[in-house]
């Protein structure tokens, strides 16, 4: 059977306990005898809401631990050489750990930067899966579990041996920490299943990028039974059927968001999997502590994946970061 997340710890349950109760767990002493820990936040970016809630679940967390955060963003997923020297930017600033949420899973040059990082503090993998032996920690969940979600939820509408439908997929870039994980999930998924994907584009997790995939799908197959995609890819679906722009498939998110949350409640979005952005950003924090005292967690950190569908009542109750939030970034 497969995982619905890394095996925990004990004292990893304890520190979820903590979380899921509103507590703090116990501070840990902090390197050199400072009075706080500083723990730089490196991620791709912020135009995605689901990053968003990632960043508010760690300045929730980093206020109740007194822990000072620094936030930078690496301009997307395609700027790998932006993202790499914000590692020795944060060095630079003296803080205590990094977290770092990996535009590329396995490029050779931030597999080389984390090594080099990792010798000064240590440096967690934050949301997107980094295959980088000189982890601390990797704070997420298994993003083929989440295809795997999607794919399921699919084949239970249309099992094989049904009606043939015709599935549009709309997803990030190839070599990121997820998208291609989560696209084998998806895919295994539907092996017993009536449904194809008959198309895919990859693409920046930004809306104006997801918007043109799908835009350039709907065209190409403009009788498309389903559009299967991110949460900006689905932002904009629901747009381009509210100004009634052609065929207007079905719509099936492969991760939350405010707009995704919104389209559940009213039922313009079909089906979510849910893994919990604001507890990934508290886990994140409460796990660089522990690491700042030399704790090694070597299984993934994460909360459960849920599957929530239009009918499932805690659509109304899918805690994000809160409208309006806007975070100190560097």
């Amino acid at each position: 059977m497969a995982r619905r997340y890394g095996e925990l710890r004990p004292a990893a349950i304890l520190t979820l306990i903590c979380v899921l109760m509103g507590m703090s767990a116990p501070l840990p002493a902090v390197a050199q005898g400072k009075a706080r820990a500083s723990i730089c936040v490196v991620v791709p970016h912020f135009k995605d809401e689901y990053w968003l809630s990632v960043g508010f679940g760690l300045q929730e967390q980093a206020a109740q631990s007194r822990v000072d955060l620094l936030f930078y963003e690496s301009g997307g997923y395609l700027a790998l050489s932006r993202q790499i020297p914000l590692l020795e930017t944060c060095l630079s600033n003296g803080v205590d750990a990094i977290l770092l949420g990996a535009v590329s899973a396995d490029a050779p040059k931030m597999l080389a930067a984390v090594k080099a990082a990792s010798q000064t503090v240590p440096v967690l993998a934050l949301v997107n899966a980094l295959r980088a032996p000189d982890l601390a920690a990797s704070i997420g969940v298994d993003w083929r579990e989440m295809g795997e979600a999607v794919g399921a939820y699919l084949a239970s509408r249309h099992p094989k041996g049904t009606a043939p439908v015709q599935v549009g997929f709309i997803t990030g870039p190839k070599d990121s920490g997820w998208s291609p994980l989560l696209e084998d999930g998806l895919r295994q998924a539907l092996v017993e299943s009536s449904a194809e994907i008959v198309t895919t584009r990859h693409a920046d997790t930004g809306l104006r990028e997801q918007l043109r995939e799908v835009e350039a799908v709907l065209a190409e197959i403009p009788d498309l039974d389903y559009v299967i995609g991110s949460a900006p890819a689905i932002e904009g679906a629901m747009g381009l059927a509210a100004q009634n722009v052609g065929n207007s498939p079905k719509l099936i998110a492969t991760y939350i968001s405010h707009s995704v949350r919104r389209g559940l409640q009213s039922g313009k979005v079909l089906a979510v999997p849910f893994d919990d952005p604001v507890a990934q950003g508290r886990l994140g924090v409460l796990a660089a502590l522990r690491a700042i005292n030399g704790e090694i967690s070597p299984t993934l950190i994460g909360p459960d994946i849920r599957l929530i569908d239009t009918d499932n009542p805690d659509k109304d109750h899918l805690p994000l970061a809160p409208a309006g939030l806007v975070l100190a970034i560097e």
